[in-house]
């Protein structure tokens, strides 16, 4: 692959020059980065980073290609990669596409050959930012005047630029588990984590009203990762409060989770620099383990918001920072969690939470059926 020079230009000014990478052309987004050593497809593909710039900390990316089963949606979502050594070549054999292939199919481009190491400091100082990178445009002047123009991700919904606009069904068509899924921008593996478990799972798009969902009698609410500002979000927020009036056992997961949140009186906040790799901490309150969890989010649920709240249990916290990464709704089966149990890329330490899911439902289930 020939190499053309490729601009990256932060909000504040600062400028890297590197080399381009994927297909040719400018991307914007919020500027943010990955710790994460594997799994880079699984990254690039999950709709949570839509609008987003993504740097990935990690020395090489693209040398294993892409294939397939490991695509979280149905393309790659990222705005725009930034990353040290970018393979065009990789080493795994079968149906596989270079990384090079996948980002020209998808209209996707980047750059590479930058410090990243020196980037993720300047950005884990400043914090979150927009930025720009070009390999069309290399006037540096023009491009510090284009970058004011991006919008800023507070105040962003973005649920609607990658959500399903049609309901379907998947799994197990006899199952007596029925989970109605809200798809905010959901990844591919938090639907096989419910169908791997039995469950029959219909997918609805993120706007779709309380009666709808309900329409279809589901045993069970999940509520899905997404992209964008969670406190946007009135009218999923106000569907989300009327559906845990039900009872129905609900789980959230990272933008489902703040939504949950949100509609219980909580409140989020936008974070310095977020939360996103594969190696992040988490105390199970509960039992007292720890887990090292798949994350990616740049807010967070406001930890003060809940200390006078009776009706809500704080269930986990990032042993980092200390921000809160769990709760429950007392004397209801509902819970949420802020990062991705269904780890893809990840550990597998949180991989319990469907289960508890799926045992509140068969709970459930079968109360309502001693009372009926």
């Amino acid at each position: 692959m020939e190499n053309n020079k490729a601009i990256l230009v932060l909000e504040d000014g600062k400028v890297f020059e590197g080399k381009a990478i994927g297909a040719k052309g400018t991307y914007t987004g919020e500027i943010a980065f990955n710790t994460g050593m594997t799994g880079y497809q699984e990254i690039f593909t999950d709709p949570s980073y839509y609008n987003q710039l993504l740097v990935m900390a990690t020395s090489h990316i693209g040398n294993y290609g892409t294939i397939d089963k490991e695509t979280e949606s149905n393309g790659v979502k990222v705005s725009g990669v930034i990353c040290k050594k970018f393979s065009a070549t990789h080493s795994r054999a079968g149906d596989v596409k270079s990384l090079q292939q996948t980002f020209e199919e998808n209209n996707i481009g980047g750059i590479s050959d930058i410090d990243t190491r020196a980037l993720v400091r300047y950005i884990r100082d400043k914090g979150a930012m927009n930025a720009i990178i070009s390999s069309e445009n290399l006037d540096v002047e023009s491009l510090k005047e284009e970058v004011k123009n991006i919008p800023s991700m507070e105040g962003l919904e973005l649920s609607s630029k990658v959500s399903t606009t049609e309901s379907y069904t998947t799994g197990n068509e006899t199952s007596e588990i029925k989970v109605a899924l809200i798809d905010y921008g959901v990844k591919t593996n938090i639907v096989r984590c419910l169908t791997d478990r039995g469950a029959l799972v219909k997918v609805f798009p993120y706007n779709t009203k309380k009666d709808e969902l309900l329409a279809w009698s589901p045993d069970g609410i999940m509520l899905s990762n997404g992209p964008g500002d969670p406190s946007v979000m009135t009218d999923e927020i106000q569907v989300v409060k009327e559906l845990v009036e039900t009872n129905i056992p609900i789980f959230g997961i990272c933008l489902g989770h703040q939504i949950l949140a949100l509609s219980q009186g909580l409140t989020t906040e936008k974070m310095h620099n977020g939360h996103r790799g594969i190696n992040h901490p988490v105390k199970n309150l509960k039992t007292g383990k720890g887990e090292i969890t798949s994350q990616n989010h740049g807010f967070v649920v406001s930890k003060s918001s809940v200390e006078n709240n009776e009706a809500i249990e704080v269930t986990h916290v990032h042993l980092n920072d200390n921000t809160l990464a769990g709760i429950e709704l007392k004397g209801k089966p509902v819970f949420s969690v802020q990062f991705h149990p269904e780890a893809s890329p990840g550990p597998h330490d949180s991989r319990y939470l469907f289960d508890q899911f799926i045992s509140n439902i068969k709970q459930t289930i079968n109360v309502n059926e001693l009372h009926s």
